[in-house]
């Protein structure tokens, strides 16, 4: 196993939101342990004299993100003329601006442009997401808490 697919196996446990990972295989050992704020691997390959090789540490993987926010991705529904609002960044998805308030918003709820509909933490930054269309939310497709990727769907609005 060389370097680069290391690197790519880093950048995938760091996305799919595991908390550990071994995996052994015949002459690599490797393991891979994230969590909040941090990604630690241990890079172990044995040699014929059961050597070890050094530790090697990785920063966490992610996305660069600006103070403000990209703009809402939104695809129209042909079947049913609901728009998606999408995720314009990687990070964790909250639906309330702290764990005492209500949500941000509910199906059936009414939203207008500029409305702030959740939260996406990413990298200790809390980045209040707007809506850019007006109309009724319809489905909340993401659970509390949950880590999101970009362009990943977040609600179905009826514009109507």
């Amino acid at each position: 196993m060389d370097i680069k697919e290391i690197q790519n196996l880093i950048k995938f446990v760091a996305k799919s939101g595991a908390s550990e990972v071994k995996l052994e295989m015949e002459d690599v050992k490797i393991t891979i342990k994230t969590g909040p704020g941090y990604t630690e691997t241990t890079y172990v390959q044995a040699a014929p004299v059961q050597q070890t090789a050094p530790q090697v540490a990785a920063a966490p993987v992610s996305q660069p993100v600006s103070e403000t926010p990209a703009p809402i991705a939104k695809a129209v529904d042909v079947a049913t003329n609901y728009i998606t609002v999408k995720s314009p960044i990687i990070g964790t998805f909250y639906r309330k601006p702290s764990p005492d308030k209500p949500n941000f918003v509910e199906v059936g709820s009414e939203i207008n442009t500029g409305d702030v509909v959740c939260v996406i933490e990413a990298m200790k930054l809390f980045n209040e997401i707007e809506s850019e269309i007006s109309g009724k939310v319809v489905k909340i497709l993401v659970d509390n808490a949950s880590p999101v990727e970009f362009d990943q769907p977040l609600f179905l609005v009826d514009p109507s």
